[in-house]
């Protein structure tokens, strides 16, 4: 059985009347497309989508001396924060005709090593890395999304946490909440650090008391509910009161309700709680969660823009793009008890 024409870039430029080099450097964005007039351009793309022309790779790659591949490097992908984040990379990278390929590496150190080497042997042509600690910046060009650490030459896409503290401090202030317990984030993940942070600061900038005996440290790695339940029971059992409970993400704040609930406790009538990145699950958890939203999959959009903008020559880069959040307030808080 015969397989269907393959159709070249030759037969695209005989079915217009133009040379196949005017055709080439349209269909493959060459800078010395830039003099074509619009109008061919808009011919020529018409042209390859009507004969279904499906560009040579190996072909494009050999001629340009490029892979227009790039590696992703993620402590997960299957969890609430990196799925959204490499969903994003997927999207914008699709839309430019690049290749990724993605590994995990499980806060590893020696796999983490292993790994940026074998994706520069594949010929990647640069790297974006997701939630990971990088000592050194590798010879690529680079992106983080929430770098653990800066490194030169490295652009790192993270959140606006001041901006997100605000945001949420306020919303408990405004509903009279004065005695908040905090559920702080695994100090291995860079974002944990940095909105602690930002939550200090704030307070102390409005006057919110932060109490060490409210306080708790998530010190597992758990993407699962299970995250916030066991610290939450340890709050409670510290036997002293709190009308409102601030998680370090959604997934722990939805552990740390299922442990009030036991006690005897409801959302929000007796303790209000408020979740961060608004995972799908958080508008769908009953009391649906008022949380602060990451825009997850839009930092791996701007990441990969970022990323190929270096790869395809651009000069001035910035060290860090802050992306920012948004209060999305839903059931799971309201005024404190015994306020009106």
């Amino acid at each position: 059985m015969n397989g269907a024409k393959v159709i070249t870039l030759k037969a695209v430029a005989q079915h217009i009347g133009l040379t196949p080099g005017t055709v080439s450097a349209v269909l493959n964005d060459s800078p010395s497309a830039r003099s074509i007039p619009q109008a061919t351009k808009n011919r020529i793309r018409a042209a390859a989508k009507e004969l279904n022309y499906r560009p040579n790779f190996f072909a494009r790659t050999l001629r340009n001396k490029r892979t227009y591949t790039i590696g992703v490097i993620a402590e997960e992908i299957g969890d609430s924060y990196g799925s959204p984040i490499i969903s994003g990379i997927e999207q914008y990278l699709r839309k430019r005709d690049y290749f990724f390929l993605t590994v995990v590496h499980r806060h590893d150190p020696l796999l983490l090593t292993r790994y940026s080497q074998l994706l520069s042997e594949r010929g990647v042509e640069g790297i974006i890395t997701v939630d990971t600690t990088v000592q050194e910046a590798p010879a690529l060009p680079t992106v983080a999304v929430a770098g653990h650490k800066k490194l030169k030459g490295v652009t790192n896409i993270t959140l606006d946490h001041r901006k997100a503290a605000v945001l949420a401090l306020n919303h408990l202030k405004d509903m009279s909440h004065e005695r908040i317990a905090f559920m702080k984030g695994n100090p291995v993940s860079s974002d944990a650090q940095d909105r602690w942070d930002a939550i200090c600061q704030v307070a102390a900038e409005i006057g919110m008391k932060i109490d060490p005996d409210l306080t708790v440290q998530i010190d597992t790695d758990d993407p699962t509910p299970k995250l916030g339940y066991p610290f939450a029971k340890q709050l409670l059992g510290r036997k002293k009161p709190f009308t409102a409970l601030f998680a370090y993400n959604d997934i722990s704040a939805i552990g740390a309700i299922r442990a009030l609930q036991e006690q005897g406790l409801r959302v929000p009538q007796d303790v209000s709680v408020m979740g961060f990145d608004d995972i799908p699950g958080a508008a769908f958890h009953t009391p649906s969660l008022t949380t602060v939203r990451q825009p997850l999959n839009r930092m791996g959009e701007v990441a990969a823009q970022v990323l190929l903008e270096r790869i395809e020559g651009k000069k001035d880069y910035p060290s860090e793009i802050a992306i920012e959040p948004e209060l999305v307030v839903r059931e799971s808080t309201a005024k404190a008890p015994g306020t009106t």
